[in-house]
């Protein structure tokens, strides 16, 4: 029986009309509707038809997660009064409930993408509702990309409809060829917020880990609300494991009656995730990751509970990485989180962070396209006959970088060809559903059962306490009886199931070979070597040599066990997951397999290459004929012959590293080196730069032939510096034989004496000089227009004083002087008008005074 009464009640009914009128003018629209309005439920319904409410249409909904797709499916038969499956189905991945007569059918985004891809026109498709879009998923950005190039090119009659509750609706508007933007009204129950901030500072969020402090300040606020108010709570955590944390701190709830505590996330039993979506009978607290922040309805929610954290995916290209990384959540994500407490009834948040820091949050979520590894859309794009997504109607276009590091993937794999267009085998990876890497181990190590299990395994994230050993990991799953264990199961039968339709249409056995197609590769049957090669296969730079404590990958990174690994010992490892803790600069084994050599070499096949290398290392040219595997050092020969050039270009690679000291500097070649400083600081041109930066890119016309005749070390120590710098010097204009005076090594002061000056320092030079040979001299002396910093010394050698203007310190500092030294110094003369005394380097005695 059709329940009418709730359908009225849905606000999102006033805008029905609207949302038709911008559809039948237009053909998209973008719809903005507030939590609790009806907006996943009654809009598909009314664009469908029903219940009588219009003509008859195939309406499919796009949601982001299979939680979500199954509820809105449930909701939407509920309100007909119907069984899934009937008017109303859903498919997501390994899952089927839909029937003849189905008119709306729910999808997450990623069938909706396979179906496009097979289907571009969606035949018999009339409306796709693009659900919760501002949550940026990649999968529903390339979605109505792909929808949009569907409309304008081969079904201008297909309607489209973004719709979210908080949203860039401008931006959608424009994507959408200036779709109408149609708002609801929403419920009529507010929301109180509560800031409810940490009573101390808590460390920010650093890749998966969240501050101890910050989960133990959470599930206090969970007990306040229990306590100061009514209803079931809703909290938001950012993750499954940060969810078993504060469930555990929680403890006993006796004290606010019966009081049941449920965990709701991806990882969930389906019937977890179904029954949260019903009344309990019993006060509930909920802990939940976003899979509740948008789609459903949990009922009996009269108060959220916000840690303020999401979780993001993050690629670190340096190290090969890829993770989920733990952010604050966006302002956008919060108003999300908050209507949950309103859907029903007038209801409160409490937010676990500073009010002051609100507006400083970001508006919406990172766009996945823009953080996230992109292989995955690089062969949706190729796939779709857009190798670069140029030409695809995207809100933020996909960053270059991350781009070309897919298409390596993907040309390794032999997905794409030289162009980036898709092979057959690429066609045929895109189709089975998981990520190219994982598709590529399963047909080549033979699309059996075993592959299979593995690659099902390396799909989704697997249970931390199934531990980091694959094999082991595997055989646990086999027995679980977890939700885990039994979404591998059915992921293990679909991927049987998509493999044993062989090559895709018109693919022939040439289209099948290639980079990575494995051809060569044995029949493996043995269960830990089979593990071992998928994962090798699926992530060939994550061959790992045991070096010291630690493994080396062939993509350079280092990685480490934990304590207790039983992969511990092993000489190689094929290393599935990893991520870098904090403050490691190693990354850190989450999963991987023993592996043997060959099987090693033959997985990463693309990665063996032999050759010469010359390189500076230890403090020397080291010259070897090397076997790698990558960053992986295999053999290792020394190379006796090696050629002149890579021996120059090491030499080199030792001069920038530990700079020109390796030559042979006389005192005489520093010198030089520093007057040519002094000169090009003060005249510029022709006197040349001497800093090290312009000596390594001058290094052909001052270093030549001296180091072509080098080949190692200890021939750099032979060359004379000066003489090979002297080349440097502006010969060809004949200012070269100014250099003495321009810069002489030493200076006559009045006493005769020729004194050296100090170029240390080439601002200004200094002239370390007896006060008593300077005696007569009104004006410091000057080199190039430069006065000297005269350091005038005692006789026993000491600065005494220092200035660049002799007339000034003869007349003011030179009486403080003379009444401190003479005293001490009787020997020595201190007349008292220096300037017109007779310089002199000796003695009072010697003069006969």
């Amino acid at each position: 029986m059709i329940r009418y009464d709730a359908l009225d009640a849905l606000p999102v009914r006033e805008a029905l009309p609207a949302l038709s009128d911008a559809l039948d003018g237009h053909g998209t629209a973008v719809l903005v509707a507030p939590p609790g309005t009806g907006k996943t439920t009654l809009v598909p319904l009314a664009l469908a038809g029903l219940p009588g409410a219009g003509p008859a249409r195939k309406v499919v909904v796009a949601e982001p997660r299979r939680i979500a797709a199954r509820a809105a499916a449930r909701r939407m038969a509920w309100l007909l009064g119907e069984r899934t499956g009937d008017t109303v189905g859903y498919t997501v991945r390994g899952e089927r409930v839909v029937g003849r007569h189905t008119r709306v059918e729910v999808v997450t985004t990623g069938v909706l993408l396979q179906r496009l891809q097979r289907d571009p026109e969606l035949a018999g498709v009339d409306v796709v509702v693009l659900d919760e879009c501002h949550e940026r998923h990649l999968d529903a950005d390339t979605a109505a990309a792909f929808l949009w190039d569907v409309r304008q090119a081969l079904r201008p009659e297909l309607r489209l409809v973004a719709a979210s509750a908080t949203t860039d609706a401008e931006g959608w508007a424009r994507l959408l060829g200036g779709a109408p933007v149609v708002a609801a009204r929403g419920a009529s129950y507010p929301v109180e917020v509560v800031w409810a901030p940490p009573p101390r500072p808590v460390s920010p969020p650093h890749g998966m880990r969240v501050d101890p402090a910050l989960l133990a300040h959470v599930a206090s606020v969970v007990r306040r609300a229990l306590a100061e108010r009514e209803g079931d709570v809703l909290c938001f955590l950012p993750g499954a494991g940060e969810i078993a944390r504060v469930a555990g701190r929680l403890g006993d709830l006796g004290e606010f009656g019966d009081v049941e505590v449920v965990q709701v996330h991806g990882r969930a039993p389906a019937a977890v995730q179904d029954a949260v979506l019903a009344p309990g009978r019993r006060r509930r607290v909920v802990l939940a990751t976003s899979v509740a922040e948008s789609s459903l309805t949990v009922p009996g929610v009269r108060v959220v509970v916000d840690s303020g954290l999401a979780r993001e995916p993050r690629v670190d290209h340096a190290r090969g990485l890829s993770a989920l990384t733990t952010v604050r959540a966006s302002r956008a994500s919060g108003r999300q989180r908050a209507g949950r407490a309103g859907r029903e009834a007038p209801g409160v948040v409490y937010r676990c962070w500073p009010e002051a820091e609100d507006a400083r949050l970001p508006r919406f979520p990172s766009p996945e396209i823009q953080v996230a590894d992109l292989t995955a859309f690089a062969l949706q794009a190729a796939c779709w006959g857009d190798p670069d997504a140029s030409g695809l109607a995207l809100l933020d276009a996909p960053p270059a970088g991350a781009m070309a590091a897919a298409r390596t993937v993907l040309a390794a794999v032999g997905a794409v060809d030289g162009a980036g267009r898709a092979t057959e085998r690429g066609t045929r990876l895109a189709r089975l559903g998981v990520h190219p890497r994982l598709g590529r181990a399963l047909l080549d190590a033979g699309a059996s059962r075993g592959a299979a299990e593995v690659v099902a395994l390396l799909s989704e994230e697997a249970p931390r306490e199934y531990g980091d050993d694959l094999v082991a990991a595997l055989r646990t799953a086999r027995r679980a009886g977890d939700a885990y264990g039994a979404r591998w199961r059915a992921e293990v039968r679909r991927l049987r199931a998509v493999s044993a339709q062989g090559p895709a249409s018109g693919e022939s056995e040439e289209g099948s070979s290639g980079p990575g197609s494995g051809s060569g590769l044995p029949d493996v049957r043995d269960e830990g070597r089979l593990a071992g090669l998928v994962a090798a296969l699926a992530f060939p730079e994550r061959v790992a040599r045991k070096d010291g404590g630690s493994y080396l990958m062939a993509s350079g990174t280092r990685v480490e066990l934990g304590e207790g690994s039983a992969l511990r010992g092993a000489p190689w490892l094929a290393v599935a997951v990893a991520d870098r803790p904090l403050g490691k600069g190693h990354g850190r084994v989450r999963l991987a397999a023993e592996v043997d050599e060959e099987t090693a070499r033959l997985a990463a096949a693309s990665l063996h290459t032999e050759g010469e290398e010359v390189r500076w290392a230890d403090g020397d040219v080291v010259a070897r004929r090397v076997e790698r595997l990558g960053a992986i050092e295999l053999a290792v020969r020394p190379l006796a012959d090696a050629a002149p050039g890579l021996v120059r270009e090491a030499l080199l690679e030792g001069l920038r590293r530990e700079g020109f000291g390796l030559l042979r500097w006389s005192p005489e070649a520093r010198v030089l080196r520093q007057r040519l400083a002094f000169l090009r600081l003060h005249l510029g041109e022709p006197w040349p730069d001497v800093s090290d930066d312009a000596l390594h890119a001058r290094v052909d016309e001052w270093l030549e032939p001296e180091l072509g005749r080098a080949g190692r070390r200890a021939d750099l120590a032979r060359i004379d510096a000066g003489q090979a710098l002297a080349r440097l010097l502006p010969w060809a204009t004949g200012e070269a034989a100014r250099l003495d005076e321009l810069a002489p090594e030493r200076i006559t002061v009045p006493s005769g004496s020729r004194i050296r000056i100090d170029y240390s320092e080439p601002r200004q030079p200094v002239l370390a000089v007896k006060l008593q040979e300077m005696f007569g001299l009104q004006r410091s002396p000057e080199i190039a227009g430069v006065p000297l910093l005269v350091h005038l010394l005692s006789p026993a050698g000491r600065p005494a004083a220092v200035t660049a203007d002799l007339a000034s310190f003869w007349r003011n500092g030179y009486p403080g002087v003379r009444a401190e030294l003479r005293g001490r110094y009787p020997r020595h003369p201190w007349p008292q008008d220096p300037a017109t005394a007779e310089p002199t380097r000796h003695t009072s005695a010697r003069l006969g005074r």
